[in-house]
Order: C-alpha cells, then structure tokens, then sequence
C-alpha cells in the first residue's frame, strides 16, 4: 500500500512542471523515482541531467552548476556550460540537496526564482526552463530549525513532496524485489535461477535493511 500511494502521487505529479522534493533513507530509490517522473513527462525527450550536490566545493558549484567562461579561472581552457543549461528543457535532479553550503544554497534559489544563470567570469544572463527535481535522505525540516537549510529554499523545492518508504516496511515487497533481483542477476551471469527456500523468505522478511533496496540488490547478486 505504501508503493501504491507513491505510484499514484507520481502518476499525478509526472505530467505537470512542479518542483518535486523526494525524501528517504538511502537505498530507497529516490534516483529511479526522479527518472520515473522524467520519462512520464512533457520533456522526456529532452535531457536529465543529474548533480550530486554533496560532491560539489564551494568553488566547484558555480562551475558546475552554472558553467564558466574560457579563462575564468586556471584551467578554464574553454567556455563549459553548466547542468542547468544542458538540462534545458528537461529536468535537472540535484540529488543529496541537504549538503549543499548554505553559500550554495543561496545561489540556487537566487537560480530557481530568476529562471536566468550567469557563467562564471560572464555577464550575460542565459535563461533556464530546466524541472528541479530535488532528492535527500536528511530532514530538511529540522535542517531548517537548526539553521543549516535555508528556509526560503525548502520552500522552494517542497512544491511537491515523495517520501519514499524503507524496505522494512514494505511486507512482501520484499520477496518480489529479491525474486527480481535473483532471477536478473542469475541469468545475467547464466546460471540457473536459486529458488528462496521457505527458511530464507523468512529470514529477508525478518531483516531490518538499512541499506534498503539497494542492500537487497547487493545481496541477490551475492547469491547469483
């Protein structure tokens, strides 16, 4: 019911060009989320374009984000645009947003409220239609109280909320996603699919996973 609720929510959110706010543990798949979202929308056909936010220095971001200007900095031999610019007209999803400097954070939003970047070591300001899809496994709402988020940005970015549920709390979720999972890797690896004896379903459903999906996906390919 939980991955229902989701599905539905997202089959609602997909079509339209509302920032989206994906929460969870790790493992959850909040990156699959963000794709599903983009490949169920207007711009499918267009680029999206992903940023780990918690990779980026604070001398990186602008770089990165808003790409730089031939000879704006030592070893800017050439003009480089930024993510926002080539997920023009797709979306751009900033995952692990909870990391972001509070310096970083002042310059997105200052991004997502004028639609307009300008490259590092440049002056003219490039327009950008890019869907912010954002995603994080921290609460931004307590971030916010302890005055490491910017409250003015999580607003921002939470247009529309996904929390993603923990494995553990998704019954037998469980068993479809390690049956999936084995049988993928088994025949990836062209062997003969094993079969979950009753003790083992027993023990993945007693399992707490806090790595979640992505600690069962691991564990299959063991398997396999």
């Amino acid at each position: 019911p939980s991955m229902r609720a989701v599905l539905e929510r997202l089959a609602r959110v997909a079509p339209t060009d509302a920032t989206v706010l994906i929460t969870g543990e790790t493992g959850t798949g909040k990156e699959l989320v963000a794709r599903h979202i983009h490949q169920r929308s207007r711009r499918a056909s267009k680029p999206l374009v992903a940023a780990n936010c918690a990779a980026f220095t604070e001398t990186l971001l602008e770089s990165e984000l808003f790409g730089h200007e031939k000879g704006a900095f030592t070893d800017a031999y050439q003009t480089r645009k930024g993510k926002f610019e080539l997920a023009t007209g797709g979306t751009l999803f900033l995952d692990e947003i909870g990391d972001l400097s509070l310096g970083g954070q002042a310059k997105l939003l200052r991004v997502l409220e004028d639609k307009v970047v300008v490259r590092v070591g440049g002056s003219n300001p490039i327009p950008t239609n890019a869907r912010v899809i954002a995603a994080t496994n921290q609460d931004l709402a307590q971030l916010v109280r302890e005055k490491k988020f910017r409250e003015d940005l999580f607003f921002r970015l939470n247009v529309v909320s996904i929390q993603m549920p923990p494995l553990r709390d998704r019954g037998d979720d469980i068993l479809l996603l390690a049956e999936f999972f084995l049988k993928h890797f088994a025949t990836k690896a062209r062997r003969t699919t094993p079969e979950l004896s009753p003790a083992a379903r027993k023990r993945l459903l007693a399992h707490d996973w806090p790595g979640n999906v992505r600690e069962l996906r691991n564990m299959m390919e063991r398997i396999a």
